[in-house]
């Protein structure tokens, strides 16, 4: 498993998906995959630089590894922040307009319908949120 530690600053956000870019085009990820990927890592990471540590900078720690067998992607997101689970929040109900819904929710909406798994836990004083997508085999 390769890891990123780094301050937890949206302006940090491209260093993130470049790290996790890199292992996965190693593996020849179809670009579907990597897009959906990408966007779930930044929504989280966001999320991780906005609320943490709010108002402070705490560091954030990204893990990244694929499996083969079968081919997969698994991240996880650790930060030292408040305890945070977003899986807790209710659906947003999307056959509302974005007038007419509450605030919040949408974006780890998206992450638990792009994703194949998506778990939350609190250990040792962290905030431990993983991801994994099943990967498409392609050819090359």
């Amino acid at each position: 498993m390769k890891e990123l530690i780094i301050s937890a600053e949206t302006e940090r956000l491209e260093e993130v998906l470049a790290f996790v870019r890199g292992i996965l085009e190693s593996y020849n990820c179809p670009m579907e995959d990597l897009i959906a990927i990408e966007i779930a890592v930044e929504e989280i990471y966001v999320n991780i630089a906005h609320y943490a540590y709010h108002p402070e900078v705490g560091e954030a720690s990204i893990r990244c590894r694929v499996e083969k067998e079968p081919l997969r992607v698994i991240i996880e997101f650790m930060d030292g922040g408040i305890p945070y689970n977003p899986l807790e929040k209710a659906d947003p109900d999307i056959s509302l307009s974005a007038e007419e819904r509450d605030v919040g929710g949408l974006g780890i909406y998206m992450v638990k319908n792009s994703m194949d798994d998506v778990a939350y836990k609190r250990e040792n004083g962290k905030n431990i949120f993983t991801i994994q997508k099943n990967l498409r085999e392609t050819a090359g």
